[in-house]
């Protein structure tokens, strides 16, 4: 089996995987530990909250991202088309998986081109940062964000995954130089994400100076890919490795406290194991400018169109509902001030 072959197995055995297992973190997101200070005269009208914002050139009608997860096969494409889909419908952002496989392969480009379906969306191509040093150049990001027609490009950063992918490329000395030449040269925003164990405030400090526009802390607390990568690994040893590493990570509420706190200007983008809209309110309270998913849509999408809708609308209602309690007609007026850190009984500190 070819390299492009293996990326293609991978994929698919990454969605199986996701679907038929439990492969979450023993984390937690840390956000259980935050509650919103209860209004009951909020002195606003519910159909006053406005959950409307700008980032990147597009107006979303929520804060509400689903996050990067598939592509290069037949059934990664009919999951993104249907994500799209509910996306234009809804008027939110998409990411999507990575699109190694179609500059490998382009016959498999067509599984990341969703424009046709959601012309109006906030759309994010995406790579894996470590290919920069792996002979991937700025022109391959520049055809990554055209096969997608994109906005803006997603780097990701997985060392951990890499390490423990018995396939995996763990050569990440001098990478931080690469992703700047990418954030000078490219004529779309570059956003760093992390897969699913949280960024630091040392490395948000790193990523920003380099150039990028956005920091997608995707935190410790959801999808533990070490759990997903040890499903796929035949070898004994390497497979109790990856076990190891169901309790690594920094946790989304602390990722998203130390990246506000080291980089108060710079757009944070709060993912891992966010599971409702309340979630998405607290992760905007502490600093973020939206909240992203990844499992829910995955198992909806399968399912159906409709599906993916009703979650959306149910994000939707949750996140307008904990706005109208705590007196907040904008997403600007979601802020720490209304949070109290319970294991503290007051304030957040």
């Amino acid at each position: 089996m070819n390299e492009v072959s293996n990326i293609g197995s991978r994929k698919s055995d990454h969605i199986r995987i996701n679907l038929e297992h439990d492969v979450s973190s023993s984390l937690t997101t840390g956000l259980e530990h935050y509650r919103f200070t209860h209004r009951a005269l909020p002195e606003i009208d519910l159909d006053e909250v406005d959950l409307t914002l700008n980032l990147f050139g597009r107006r979303l009608q929520a804060p509400i991202l689903i996050s990067s997860m598939t592509g290069g096969s037949e059934q990664a494409a009919q999951i993104n088309r249907t994500l799209a889909a509910a996306a234009q419908a809804n008027g939110i952002a998409l990411g999507l998986g990575s699109q190694r496989a179609a500059l490998e392969q382009p016959d498999l480009a067509f599984s990341f081109q969703v424009r046709d379906v959601a012309p109006d969306i906030l759309l994010f191509a995406n790579l894996g940062a470590i290919q920069l040093n792996n002979q991937y150049t700025v022109d391959h990001c520049r055809r990554a964000v055209e096969i997608a027609g994109a906005d803006a490009l997603i780097l990701h950063l997985n060392p951990l995954q890499e390490a423990l992918q018995p396939e995996g490329d763990t050569h990440f000395r001098g990478l931080l130089r690469r992703i700047e030449t990418v954030c000078r040269s490219i004529d779309v925003p570059v956003v760093a994400k992390e897969v699913g164990w949280g960024i630091s405030a040392q490395t948000a400090q790193q990523l920003a100076s380099a150039g990028v526009a956005a920091i997608d802390v995707a935190g410790a607390g959801g999808t533990s890919w070490s759990q997903v990568e040890m499903y796929r690994i035949h070898d004994e040893v390497a497979a109790n490795v990856a076990a190891t590493f169901r309790q690594w990570g920094i946790p989304t509420a602390e990722s998203i406290r130390q990246v506000k706190q080291a980089l108060p200007e710079i757009p944070i983008f709060a993912s891992g194991g966010l599971r409702d809209g309340l979630d998405i309110a607290k992760c905007i309270a502490l600093g973020a400018v939206m909240g992203g998913m990844a499992g829910p849509f995955l198992k909806s999408a399968v399912e159906s169109l409709d599906a993916v809708n009703r979650i959306i609308l149910q994000l939707k209602r949750e996140i307008q509902v904990c706005m109208f309690a705590v007196g907040a007609t904008n997403l600007s007026q979601l802020n720490n001030d209304q949070l109290v850190d319970t294991r503290y009984g007051d304030h957040d500190r």
